[in-house]
């Protein structure tokens, strides 16, 4: 898998303890070794994990040796991004993209609470 400085690489045992029980929102990649996009959108989450750490995780999760989370949550297509907001899917997106682009789409997930 396509390690990131400071990105957690969940599986299939630690899904349910990193993702779904985590109290941030937590942005899940779904992403390949052999995903070129992934690469491409690996440096821009590691970034965002740093600069957005007190509002969201970032992990990554590799599609062939998780294929229960991939088929359970119909992931298609690498790289998947999708936000989990106290254990539920809420937004998904497929495609890298620049990292501006993927702060407005994540903004109303890394908004205070309360706005």
């Amino acid at each position: 898998m396509i390690r990131t400085a400071g990105l957690t690489e969940v599986t299939e045992e630690t899904f349910e303890a990193e993702v779904l029980e985590s109290v941030l929102p937590v942005l899940v990649q779904f992403t390949a070794d052999w995903c070129g996009p992934c690469r491409q959108l690996a440096p821009v989450l590691g970034e965002i994990s740093r600069e957005e750490a007190d509002r969201i995780r970032v992990v990554q999760l590799d599609v062939d040796r998780a294929p229960g989370i991939t088929v359970r949550y119909g992931v298609l297509a690498t790289p998947t991004l999708m936000v989990f907001r106290a254990g539920e899917p809420v937004t998904s997106l497929v495609g890298a993209r620049p990292k501006r682009k993927l702060l407005r789409e994540l903004a109303d997930i890394l908004a205070p609470v309360g706005r």
